[in-house]
């Protein structure tokens, strides 16, 4: 006689359901493992934290001058607690710390609404031309193609120059031409995804193309546009760290920290080097930052690993 217990699963046996990791749960699981990608994560919370909440601590706005000290950055300007200056001051007598703040709230907003602009419009283009395909695909690509050709950093610049250069318009210089590559990510993996069960399902169900695209296709391309969005933020940093060093960046009373760098080099054969030191430091950790989440990230939803 077969004994029905040695045939019966394991979770029956035990009283207990047998769950399944989900992929996110896994990604996270490695992500976490990677300790240069949890580091760098460490890193851009508290840079975040201390360009949200730094001013706090200030004594000086970003834009009150100390006449005490206008002038005069190589004997009175340097790093001090006493006066209140904890980078020091530019050469206008203007509190560098605060300055620093402030520069580091521009990029960062500047990466991140530009690379966000970035994914939903590269997103929604390339998985609309994947999904549809034939001739609609053919013309969509070559669409992209030729604005692949165009140098980007030309036409963000005219731009600036066209329409002024407010921070509204380097946000859309910067976000509308940079969803070229993101399109064509989308678009190759959209192929592939377009002949899975799930969305031949839906379709004999005779659920519309568009609701395919955005509830079957959009959100299994999450992970892929995750990590192609914290690697395209540093991009949008050094981009407009560029165009500030160029002076076509923001202008006064903002700034950046491309353009505090910017003034910072002007002045280093004064000995200012706080000038320079401080808003690059920023700048260097930031960058840094996100390169590692982003590697983290890809290694993290690599399929290879799982």
């Amino acid at each position: 006689m077969v004994n029905q217990a040695s045939t019966m699963p394991a979770a029956a046996l035990t009283g207990k359901e047998v769950k399944g990791r989900s992929p996110w749960v896994d990604a996270r699981r490695r992500f976490m493992r990677n300790k240069a990608s949890v580091g760098g994560l460490i890193a851009l919370i508290l840079i975040g934290f201390i360009a949200l909440f730094g001013d706090a601590i200030a004594q000086w706005s970003n834009e009150e001058i100390d006449f005490n000290v206008m002038g005069q950055a190589l004997q009175l300007g340097g790093p001090s607690i006493s006066n209140g200056h904890y980078f020091g001051t530019d050469d206008l007598g203007r509190d560098l710390y605060s300055r620093t703040l402030q520069g580091t709230r521009v990029s960062l907003m500047v990466g991140i609404v530009g690379a966000f602009i970035a994914v939903v419009v590269g997103t929604l283009y390339g998985a609309i031309s994947g999904y549809v395909g034939g001739r609609t695909d053919q013309i969509m690509m070559r669409i992209v193609d030729i604005l692949i050709a165009v140098p980007f950093m030309f036409v963000v610049i005219l731009l600036l120059v066209m329409f002024g250069r407010s921070l509204f318009m380097l946000f859309f210089g910067i976000g509308m031409i940079s969803w070229l590559n993101m399109a064509r990510i989308v678009r190759g993996q959209t192929l592939s995804l377009k002949h899975k069960e799930f969305v031949e399902a839906a379709e004999a169900t005779g659920v519309a193309p568009l609701t395919i695209i955005l509830r079957h296709i959009v959100p299994n391309l999450l992970g892929i546009v995750a990590v192609y969005a914290t690697l395209l933020v540093p991009e949008m940093i050094l981009l407009e760290s560029f165009i500030s060093f160029l002076g076509l960046g923001v202008q006064e009373p903002l700034t950046s920290l491309g353009a505090l760098i910017s003034e910072g080099a002007s002045t280093i054969y004064y000995g200012t080097i706080w000038q320079l030191g401080y808003p690059l430091l920023f700048f260097v950790i930031t960058l840094f930052s996100f390169f590692f989440v982003g590697d983290g990230l890809r290694d993290a939803f690599d399929p290879k690993d799982r």
